[in-house]
């Protein structure tokens, strides 16, 4: 099985030919069983009941829209709050970070990305950063455009690169390889340290930071992040594709869930950050 870019897939446990033992694929449901069974060892709940359904995209369709649905909630409910009380903009945005943060690492390194408690967990945490975010950003950072208009554009935006990208790795116009997979991988480290060294500089200087503060580097830099989190989404149904092929177990869907919200935030972010900018132009 290829890697992926996506930190939340490549922490998947693996053994030869695959994570968890998966393999490289199935073909029936009796084989599907088959490959299957090594991995539900792990969950002591299904050797007990004995039950080991094989994933399928019904599966990762579920578990990834109950995961949206709890983020847009609690978005919406944090959005009003503020409307409310502006003194709570802050804490609730930091908070959002810093515990949707400490529960992705949990996922990564501790092997949980499909326990269901912790994904709509981070859905939880990552809904008051967006919902947070979404009202800094339409509310103080731009003018002359209402804040409802802007974050319907980002939201567009981002569903509208989602289904693009599903449609681009359907159609196999691009094909996720391994040269690619690590380019992205490379890419998202790079980027990653970026933007900690303007974050740095941003401190340092009581401002934004050269990527950050709206100028032409700026919108540059969060072009280059669009298009980054875009070919993110190719892995990442490459990743999912094959787990279903592979005959992965049914509770792997909520893996495949955190994987794409993580990068359906991020990609909300950029494009609202970006539109931000060409507002206060």
């Amino acid at each position: 099985m290829r890697e992926t870019s996506n930190p939340v897939f490549r922490s998947l446990p693996k053994n030869e030919g695959g994570y968890a033992t998966f393999g490289t694929g199935a073909a029936g449901y009796g084989a599907q069983q088959a490959h299957a069974e090594p991995y539900v060892t792990q969950y002591p709940e299904q050797r007990q009941t004995g039950v080991s359904r094989p994933l399928t995209i019904d599966d990762v369709v579920m578990k990834t829209g109950i995961t949206l649905a709890v983020l847009a909630a609690v978005a919406a409910a944090t959005y009003f709050m503020i409307a409310q009380n502006l003194g709570l903009a802050m804490p609730l945005l930091l908070g959002g970070m810093i515990g949707g943060t400490v529960l992705l690492l949990i996922a990564l390194f501790g092997r949980k990305q499909d326990n269901p408690a912790i994904v709509l967990g981070y859905a939880v945490f990552e809904g008051m950063l967006v919902g947070s975010f979404s009202f800094v950003v339409a509310n103080f950072m731009v003018s002359g455009v209402s804040a409802g208009a802007l974050i319907s554009q980002a939201i567009v935006g981002t569903f509208g690169v989602f289904f693009g990208m599903l449609v681009v790795y359907k159609t196999g116009a691009i094909r996720v390889t391994p040269k690619l997979t690590r380019f992205l991988v490379a890419a998202g480290f790079g980027a990653v340290v970026l933007m900690l060294v303007n974050l740095v500089i941003g401190m340092v200087s009581g401002g934004a930071g050269p990527l950050r503060d709206g100028g032409p580097l700026a919108i540059l830099f969060s072009l280059v992040m669009i298009g980054l989190a875009a070919f993110f989404f190719l892995t990442d149904f490459d990743s999912a594709d094959q787990l279903i092929r592979a005959g992965a177990p049914e509770k792997a869907a909520w893996g495949v869930a955190l994987g794409l919200t993580v990068t359906l935030v991020w990609l909300y972010l950029e494009i609202l950050r970006l539109l931000s900018y060409f507002q206060n132009d």
